[in-house]
């Protein structure tokens, strides 16, 4: 034995693959057998084979012919493989069936080995596709490949620099646009190598390979290049799915370009994009000459995203969205880089194709239908009074979250409104479930709630509902996973659809984008839902074609889709955004009046919207309406508030730029809730002192700020903070490794949250009162925020530089020949570890620019705050005064008003005397305030007011609502109507109080018990010498014209009612306003007077006098005027 060492880790060995059939074994008819062996250096390979073979079949004593034998080496670099590998592309690749955990194949021999000849060439790479479909774009898709290409080709970058940043196009494209074929065409068309498609939805990977293979392959220039795990998890249905490894092999001998798909959550995960895994490194390293950023409004507004998407070296970036009305509305897209594909856009296409009695693409989708629904009918005037929020100066409104509201026990807190609502839906006709001809309309519905504890509280109601008892209803509800969550709620909606004949999904915002339920024909909206985009995305889950199969096996295809809404001032508002957010001249609240109502036009002529009259008919809305419904929903609220509401006015902050004649006008109004009326409401002096811009608005100048910030904390507070914060960088970089870079962000986070702290608590002293609780709050979130962001950000940067050191280190290393060049490459290594260390500690110590921009924002908020507030007074004291002088507006109508009262028309037919005794202003200086006018300055100089501090929209509704419940109300014989027209009459600065009909009914019932059958005698006579409302004038003719007495002497109903009137009842006013207002209401049974003065009312009624019998009394004259005047 030898005294030396024998070591012998590794011996050569080749392998081979080899086939055979067993041709007596009647089970494996048409099947083969492939499997490999080991084959020693030396050994020939079919002995090798041979004896495997036999290794396996001689105990069975099976006659196993060997059909074919090689090398398990690809023939281009000789690079060993296994039989799995072959294994995987003949069941992936070339769609060979196998028998589950086994190794036979049912293929033949000739075919095997064929194609292990192909293996062998391609590496199981198919590059070679079966022909792509030719296919011609639509027109519209046309129109978005062919303006895309022009602004590319204008504006692309020719060379990628670092500073530069890659223009950007929008495609606002409704789903079933086809924008995966549409933006393969545009990349064709300029012909970009390598192409990145980025989306936050992994799911949707699908529809780019389908496209792919379909119109595309290899034939149009390109490879498909993913490894998401949807192609992962089924490789043989995507089977021209390349890595990027089988990517590089391909291209070394076809040079075809790139389009590789990457979900943005593999993206952020990656070292070379601030993550924590070694994968994706190319992406970074590429010039990519268009990146794709699939449904964009989703998930790319983050400042992870942010910095994964500044490393993707990019020519161009495409966004795709079928929502993205925030991107509309910024200014990131002109005109010229944005393509629109809406709804209405669709619609109008399907219609001509039709037309045209040609193959139409667009015959499957349906048409969306909208109905709204007054919740108040459903639920009566507790709805109607809705809930009050913020504070007093909020106005009154219906609330569907508030609605369905559930308490600590998981009950809904209106529990017996909820199941009244639940039997209207099902009861009252005009609602969708109310027969069953309906329900069998709506088998599958999708309906959204805010709460997952609101979905579970409606579902027990729902199953222990007589009629929706019917259905099963799944809860789609989740505070997991929103990915996974999603999944299970779709299988659980699929298995219900199939297996149940009706169902209910509820829904807390799972399933409301890039989801497909066939079968969901309507969705019902039971929450306050105020995005438009997400308002669209839920109403186009109804919208994805479908046929149905009946019992009778007869087919039927949806062609309406519908959304069932409960708020319509809301749902109105929304379809009036949803029209005009998506064209950039209307963005954001942009264009005129008529350009709007031609977009919501355009809408809904395919877009139906069905809401209640005034009668609660249903009836479809045109654009006029869509645009004023919600407008007369406030007029309602103006009305039920006397009128006395801040819907009124407009253009108050105009009062800091207005004449102090205006000053003057105002000041004379008795206020509503203060007695201020003799004081300034804004002297010059005020005015000049608050820092507003041309609007009105606040606006500190920056000199201020900075001038403030300094003051209150300065450098010695910043530096003290920076110092010490400096201090414990060193530490925390000294006491951890690089590597630990996670270990280090958590702990400087927590260390600069404590000067956050020490900070926010300096500030609270510094600015004492002017600074508030929720300034306060807002300071420390912006410093944690704006110094958390910083962190991050900087950490990010050195996780991917210290990434890409470390991928250049060890891929140096692997060719590495000698210890001196693996030491030069680790000290290399080392350097740029330092590099990135320095900078990092560099950026994260310096922390005054946070300091600085954090307190600078908030003194200019404080400071804004304190002269908002100042502002804010004023215009309350603006507001007060003119509703002051609003609460005079239904006593003038209800005295002078008629069907053609507006606000330019208002003043009229007032007597001026009367408007300046009720308002305590002028018919002109009202005129002043609403048309504005030309004015004379303290210098002398002529100028002019614009005026129009009332809002001419709503004051018109306001009247017009108002006018109508005069005629509702103004036949006081009907018993069955609520309420009077006083109840919308508030009290004046006068001593017009209405007394209430209740202590009117009691005091007319002791008259009558006092002096009976008084009201049964013709000739007994009454009199209200002091009217006020009418009122009691009112209640003693009702009393006569019904006594059973009167009408045998009176049989003709009008004859007894003019005897009465004109005979037996006599009153007198006070004032002509009150005289106008008392006979209005008496004699509203007709239009007799309507139109008429007082005087010509006098000369009518002699028995109704406009005389102040208060005063007479005074004097002791009373008893004279009424012998004379009553004679």
């Amino acid at each position: 034995m030898s005294n030396v060492t024998q070591i012998k880790t590794m011996r050569p060995v080749n392998r081979a693959i080899y086939a055979y059939t067993t041709p007596n074994d009647r089970t494996h008819d048409g099947w083969i057998k492939i499997g490999d062996t080991e084959v020693n250096f030396g050994e020939n390979l079919k002995d090798a084979v041979k004896d495997r073979v036999h290794q396996q079949t001689h105990t069975s004593d099976t006659d196993a012919p060997i059909a074919w034998s090689g090398r398990a080496v690809f023939e281009d670099d000789l690079t060993p493989f296994r039989d799995y590998d072959f294994h995987k592309y003949l069941t992936n690749k070339v769609d060979i069936e196998r028998k589950p955990k086994t190794e036979w194949f049912k293929t033949d021999a000739k075919t095997s080995k064929n194609h292990f000849n192909d293996f062998k060439e391609n590496h199981g790479i198919l590059t070679e596709m079966e022909g792509v479909e030719i296919y011609e774009l639509r027109d519209e898709q046309e129109e978005a490949a062919r303006k895309t290409a022009d602004y590319f080709d204008n504006h692309k970058l020719v060379k990628i620099l670092k500073k530069d940043k890659a223009p950007e196009f929008l495609w606002n494209a409704k789903p079933r646009f086809g924008k995966t074929l549409t933006a393969y065409d545009f990349c064709k068309r300029v012909g970009a190598k390598n192409v990145l498609i980025l989306t936050n939805r992994p799911a949707i990977a699908d529809s780019w390979y389908n496209d792919y293979a379909r119109f595309v392959g290899t034939e149009g220039g390109y490879y498909f290049v993913s490894q998401v795990d949807v192609f992962k998890k089924n490789p043989q249905k995507y089977k021209h799915v390349l890595t990027r490894d089988e990517f590089t092999r391909a291209v070394s001998k076809n040079r075809l370009g790139c389009i590789e798909f990457i979900s943005l959550q593999d993206l952020k995960g990656a070292k070379a994009f601030g993550g924590d895994y070694e994968k994706l490194r190319e992406v970074s390293e590429l010039d990519w000459d268009v990146l794709i950023l699939d449904e964009a409004h989703e998930g790319v507004e983050t400042d992870k995203t942010d910095v994964a998407l500044e490393r993707i070296k990019r020519r161009f970036t495409l966004n795709l969205s079928g929502t993205p009305f925030k991107m509309l509305a910024s200014d990131k897209f002109p005109e010229e880089a944005i393509f629109n594909w809406t709804y209405a856009d669709e619609q109008e296409r399907k219609k001509e194709f039709a037309e045209k009695g040609v193959e139409n693409p667009y015959e499957d989708l349906p048409k969306l239908n909208l109905f709204t629904y007054q919740m108040s009918d459903m639920m009566g005037a507790k709805a109607d009074a809705g809930t009050l929020i913020d504070d007093e100066e909020t106005q009154y409104y219906f609330d569907l979250n508030e609605f369905f509201k559930t308490n600590a026990s998981g009950y809904f807190e209106h529990l017996e409104d909820v199941k009244k609502f639940l039997d209207a839906l099902t009861e009252q006709k005009k609602y969708p479930f109310s027969t069953e001809e309906l329900r069998n309309q709506l088998k599958h519905t999708f309906w959204l709630l805010n709460r997952v504890d609101s979905a579970i509280a409606l579902k027990k109601l729902l199953t222990q509902h007589p009629v929706f008892k019917e259905y099963t209803v799944v809860l789609a509800v989740g505070n997991g996973d929103e990915e996974l969550e999603n999944q299970k709620a779709i299988t659980a909606v699929r298995e219900a659809i199939k297996n149940n004949e009706k169902t209910i999904t509820l829904s807390v915002g799972q399933l409301t984008t890039g989801v497909t339920i066939p079968e969901w024909t309507a969705v019902l909206m039971l929450c306050s839902m105020r995005s438009p985009a997400l308002y669209m995305q839920a109403a186009f889950r109804v919208q994805n074609p479908c046929l149905f199969l009946d019992k009778d096996g007869k087919t039927y295809r949806k062609d309406n889709a519908y959304v069932f809404d409960f708020d319509p001032a809301r749902t109105l508002t929304i379809v009036e955004t949803i029209a005009n957010d998506q064209y950039k001249d209307t963005a954001g609240g942009a264009g005129d009046s008529e350009k709007r109502k031609k977009h919501v036009l355009e809408l809904l002529n395919f877009f139906p919207v069905v809401g209640e009259d005034d009668n609660g008919e249903m009836i479809e809305l045109d654009a006029e309406k869509v645009l004023t419904i919600p407008r007369h929903i406030h007029a309602k609220e103006v009305v039920n508030h006397g009128f006395m509401s801040n819907f009124l006015f407009q253009n108050i902050s105009g009062i800091f730029a207005a004449p102090s004649i205006v000053n003057d006008i105002l000041k004379k109004v008795n206020p509503v809730t203060k007695a201020e009326a003799d004081k300034n409401i804004v002297t010059p002096e005020q005015a000049n002192e608050l820092p507003l811009d041309g609007n009105g608005n606040v606006d500190v100048p920056s000199e201020q700020v900075v001038g403030t910030a300094a003051d209150k904390f300065g450098d010695p507070v910043f530096a003290r903070q920076s110092n010490d914060f400096e201090k414990d960088v060193n530490r925390l970089l000294r006491d951890h490794k690089p590597t630990e870079i996670e270990n280090v962000v958590k702990e400087l986070t927590a260390v600069y949250d404590a000067s956050v702290k020490d900070v926010a608590e300096e500030a609270k002293v510094k600015f004492g009162q002017d600074m508030t609780k929720s300034q306060s709050k807002e300071f420390e979130r912006k410093l944690h925020d704006y110094g958390q962001k910083k962190i991050s950000s900087a950490a990010a940067d050195f996780k991917i530089e210290a990434g890409t050191a470390e991928h250049k280190r060890d891929e140096a290393l692997k060719n590495c020949n000698s210890k001196a060049e693996e030491k030069q490459i680790q000290q290399e290594f080392k350097k740029e570890i330092d590099a990135a260390e320095k900078k990092f500690k560099e950026t994260v110590s310096d922390t005054s620019d946070i300091w600085k921009k954090a307190t600078e924002e908030t003194v200019k908020a404080v400071e804004e705050s304190k002269i908002e507030k100042k502002k804010n007074d004023i215009e309350e004291k603006v507001r007060d005064h003119l509703r002051g002088f609003a609460r005079t507006i239904p006593s003038f109508l209800m005295a002078y008003g008629n069907g053609n009262t507006t606000l330019e028309t208002f003043e009229r037919d007032i007597p001026g005397n009367v408007f300046l005794e009720v308002t305590s202003i002028t018919v002109d200086e009202f005129k002043f305030l609403r048309d504005g006018g030309d004015y004379t300055d303290s210098d002398g100089k002529r100028k002019h007011y614009n005026g129009h501090l009332f809002d001419s929209v709503v004051f018109n509704d306001s009247v017009k609502e108002f006018m109508r419940k005069r005629s509702e109300l103004a036949d006081y014989f009907m018993e069955e109507v609520k309420g009077d027209i006083f109840d919308y009459i508030p009290p004046q600065k006068t001593n017009q109080i209405f007394t209430p009909k209740k202590v009117v009914k009691d005091m007319v019932d002791m008259l009558e018990k006092e002096t009976p059958g008084c009201f049964d005698d013709p000739e007994h006579t009454f009199a209200d010498l002091y009217m006020k409302s009418g009122l009691y004038i009112t209640e003693i003719i009702k009393r006569l014209y019904r006594s059973k007495k009167m009408k045998k002497i009176f049989p003709d109903d009008a004859k007894r009612l003019e005897h009465i009137v004109k005979n037996q009842v006599c009153g007198a006013a006070p004032t002509e306003i009150i005289y106008m207002i008392a006979m209005h209401y008496i004699l509203g049974f007709n239009n007799e007077i309507e139109g008429k003065t007082s005087s010509e009312i006098q000369a009518l009624y002699p028995n109704f006098r406009m005389k102040d019998t208060a005063e007479l009394a005074k004097a002791g004259k009373l008893a004279e005027w009424v012998k004379k005047t009553y004679k």
